[in-house]
């Protein structure tokens, strides 16, 4: 009787491992951006600085393409990582930078001048 016990527990806890899993999968399908943004590394995108709020230590930028964000160009705020970035930036200035999702939050994490 014990060993029909031990089998049962033991089918049970297959069938919720393999479920857990599948879920996981099945979640991580529905955002491809996101799982492949976790895992690529940072590349340099172009831009142009539209305006810089040091107070709010953000900086809005147009830009191309960020590949490992999976984001289209377009006109956005960013966070600054480090707000001391922004001390040398200014509206219309040509950039190189690098952009993450940390914590939810685009974040601009290393930015140079283009020129």
């Amino acid at each position: 009787m014990k060993l029909a016990h031990l089998l049962a527990a033991a089918a049970l806890a297959m069938t919720a491992s393999a479920h857990a899993q599948s879920n996981a999968n099945d979640h991580a399908s529905h955002h491809p951006a996101a799982t492949a943004s976790a895992s690529a590394a940072p590349t340099s995108t172009e831009g142009e600085v539209r305006k810089v709020d040091k107070d709010q230590g953000k900086v809005t930028l147009k830009h191309g393409p960020i590949e490992n964000l999976g984001m289209p160009g377009m006109t956005m705020v960013f966070k600054a990582a480090d707000p001391k970035m922004l001390d040398t930036l200014k509206a219309g200035d040509r950039v190189k930078f690098a952009a993450e999702n940390i914590n939810g939050a685009l974040t601009v994490t290393a930015i140079e001048s283009a020129k």
